[in-house]
Formats: C-alpha cells, sequence, structure tokens
C-alpha cells in the first residue's frame, strides 16, 4: 500500500514539503495516547534474540534512525513508537541557522536514493536541548549528532562543537561529531587526525565537565575517504576511547546510478544517500572492524534497505544499523520489517541473539 501511494501521489510533491507533512503527521499521532499505545505495542522491537548492549546503553533492537529526518529534536519519541530502537537527532548546530537555499533535498526513485544539501538547517543547540530536556520519557535512546556552523572560521570549530556539547551534555543519550557531511564548507577537513585529535578531546572533556554521568561520544566519517584514512581515524578513536564510528555519512560520488543523466545533474550538488551507497559503506564498515575489532561499537549507515542489507551490516562488525533513506521508500512498517527479518536470520543462522553474529563474517574488500 505504501509503496502505490509514494509511486502514484507522494514522489510527485516536492521532497522538503513531503517531510514536513510526514513528520507533522508522525507526531500528530503519538499525540493521541491510545493511538499512541497501540503503535508502539504493535511495531516496537520485543523478540528477546533482538536485545543489543552498547556503549554501556541497553536497546530493545539494533535498527536506529539516522541523524537527518528530526533535525531538531522535535519528535524523537513519536519516531521510535514505529519501532526504532534508538533515534540519532540533529545535525544541531552550535548556532540556529536556516541551512542551503531550497530546493534542496531531492529523490532518484529509480536509484533508490537521495541528494540532499540541506546545510545543518536547525533552530540551534540550545533549542534542541530545551526539547530533549522536557521529554515526558527517557525510555528511548535519542542520541544527538552535532556539526558545524557555516559562518563559524574552520579556526574556531573547536568552540563551536564544544558550545554545543555543553548545551546538550545533560540531555543527549551519546553524542555524535559529525566531520563528514559535504554540505558544509570545510567541514570534511576536520576528518584528517591533525585537526580530529583536538576536537574530539575538547568535547570529550566537555562532556565530562557538564554531564554527572559519562555520555558515549563518537564520530561520523564518509564513505569518500581512503584506506589510509580509514585506518588513521580508527586507530586515533581507539587513542582518545572513543566509543564508536558511525560509517558512514553520505557520498558526494554520482557512480553507478540508473537516473537520467539529466535528472541527477538538476538535483545538482549535495550528499547521495541511498541503494547506491551500499557498497562504499561496507567497505568502510569492514575496513573499520578489521582495524579495531570488538574494541569499539561500529554503526552502520548507508544502504540499508533489506533484513539481508543489515544482516550482512551485522557480520561485517556492526553492532548497530542506522537508515534514513531507506525509511523513506520503506515507509512506516519499514523499522519492525527490518527487526523482524533480522531475528529471523538470526535464529535460522543458530544464534541465540543477532549480537552473537557481530564481526562473525568479515572479509576486507
Amino acid at each position: 500500500m505504501y509503496k502505490l501511494l509514494f509511486s502514484v501521489v507522494l514522489r510527485r510533491l516536492p521532497s522538503e514539503t513531503m517531510h514536513g507533512l510526514g513528520f507533522g503527521f508522525i507526531r500528530w499521532a503519538s499525540a493521541i495516547p491510545v493511538v499512541s499505545w497501540l503503535i508502539r505495542r504493535w511495531l516496537s522491537p520485543r523478540h528477546p534474540a533482538l536485545r543489543v548492549r552498547a556503549f554501556g546503553l541497553d536497546l530493545p533492537g539494533p535498527l536506529g534512525l539516522a541523524a537527518g529526518f528530526d533535525k531538531d529534536a522535535l519528535g524523537p519519541d513519536a519516531l521510535g513508537a514505529l519501532g526504532f530502537a534508538f533515534v540519532e537527532t540533529g545535525t544541531v548546530t552550535a548556532q540556529a541557522q536556516p541551512g542551503n537555499p531550497r530546493p534542496r533535498l531531492f529523490r532518484l526513485p529509480r536509484d533508490r536514493a537521495l541528494i540532499n544539501r540541506m546545510g545543518f538547517n536547525n533552530h540551534g543547540a540550545a533549542a534542541a536541548a530545551v526539547r530533549l530536556g522536557t521529554r515526558r520519557s527517557r525510555a528511548l535512546t535519542v542520541g544527538v549528532n552535532i556539526g558545524k556552523t557555516k559562518i563559524v572560521p574552520e579556526a574556531d570549530a573547536i568552540a563551536d562543537y564544544t558550545s554545543s556539547a555543553r548545551l546538550l551534555a545533560g540531555v543527549a543519550d551519546y553524542l555524535v561529531v559529525n566531520v563528514s557531511s559535504p554540505n558544509t564548507p570545510g567541514l570534511r577537513n576536520l576528518q584528517s587526525v591533525t585537526q580530529l585529535r583536538p576536537l574530539l578531546n575538547a568535547v570529550r572533556e566537555t562532556l565530562d565537565t557538564q554531564s554527572k554521568h559519562r555520555v558515549p561520544l563518537l564520530v561520523k566519517i564518509a564513505p569518500d575517504l581512503g584506506d589510509e584514512d580509514i585506518d588513521a581515524i580508527a586507530d586515533l578513536a581507539l587513542e582518545l576511547g572513543l566509543d564508536g564510528i558511525i560509517a558512514t555519512n553520505t557520498t558526494i560520488s554520482r557512480d553507478n546510478l540508473v537516473s537520467d543523466r539529466a535528472e541527477i545533474d538538476a538535483a545538482g550538488a549535495g550528499g547521495l544517500s541511498g541503494a547506491p551507497l551500499k557498497q562504499p559503506a561496507l567497505h568502510v564498515l569492514r575496513r573499520l572492524h578489521a582495524r579495531v575489532g570488538d574494541q569499539l561499537v561500529l554503526i552502520a549507515a548507508g544502504g540499508i534497505e533489506t533484513p539481508d542489507d543489515a544482516w550482512e551490516r551485522i557480520q561485517a562488525g556492526a553492532t548497530l544499523i542506522q537508515a534514513y533513506t531507506g525509511f523513506i521508500y520503506g515507509g512506516p512498517l519499514w523499522p519492525h520489517r527490518i527487526h523482524a527479518g533480522l531475528a529471523r536470520r538470526a535464529r535460522e543462522a543458530g544464534f541465540t541473539s543477532v549480537q552473537q553474529a557481530v564481526g562473525r563474517v568479515n572479509s576486507a574488500s
């Protein structure tokens, strides 16, 4: 039904408009107590084989919603009700900013992909902190993804990130430093180890001084890095005692797309997500796992559409998985289907839990 609705109606609406309407409907439905209870009862992950423990947190399943869908922490609990085991809000910046001019979000249906150049549009870290601090329940794990304010010079990036960390330390279940979006000029330069080390050290120190409990810290990297850079970031993460790495963000590549060239060119610059990211993101994940083993939590993101995709990422070393574009194309029942499929695959493989399968098949490609 959703696929029919998407192909006949939804794909004909502007992507960002459709996103706003869809998210608004999810929040509206979740605000009705009986409806919210029924949705959670039906869709929440409950199979014991799905339970995962990662960076000190107990989660009912391995699938979470990636950053980008709920940039301002407007409704993480409503999204969790659809069956996500955790939700990552953001990307949030220290200062509110409008992002890039519209249109800035485009679909490539033939590739089951999106191109976005949103530019970290958000109301700022202070506003997100207020919303997260006034949640009625903290049952759902909610992480926050932070990035650099566009107008802040690269030389002042550390102060900008630590400002966000200071505001969010008390309300985030975990924090992600995003240095890999292609839509903020100069941001990806921060992935170099010489710049990344002092940045991560400063954010870690800020979290430790601002929170009564230890807030897990992760970094999110791009799929376009060379193998030596992947290894260097993995080594740095181990050196600094990070809790994990998210692999990966969107790609600037336009290789191997089947959409018409005119359609691709019309979308223009931005990060590509969805099915075409499957193999590049999987390569980065395998490379990271070969380097760090089980010393860090690896979160796989990029090109996850089916339970088989999710299972492959877990076997390649991912403790957790995230998605955004797969959810857009798959519809509101998609998280439930992925979790149900994972529980079935674990049982068929002879495991009592999905977590037992983490890294059991890993060959760097």
